[in-house]
């Protein structure tokens, strides 16, 4: 995992603020969901994508190397 040397203290109501930067590096804007995991003692926030990256389709998507795909785009991009 890549350090961004950037160190955010967390106010009385649990919140943090994400810098300018780093939400445009990343695609996140206003009022877009964020996604909260957890691995181990990290705290992980994932850009929400409920549906395909590729297509916009929200059926039965399944997620590969952590991105959103459905079943038709898969099978277009394994031939």
């Amino acid at each position: 995992m890549k350090s961004t040397g950037i160190v955010r203290k967390v106010d009385e109501l649990g919140r943090i603020v994400l810098p300018i930067e780093l939400r445009r590096t990343l695609g996140i804007n206003i009022k877009d969901s964020l996604e909260i995991s957890v691995n181990g003692n990290q705290v992980i926030l994932s850009k929400y994508e409920p549906a395909c990256i590729f297509c916009g389709n929200a059926k039965d998507v399944i997620t590969f190397k952590e991105k959103k795909i459905c079943p038709k785009c898969a099978a277009e991009i394994s031939k």
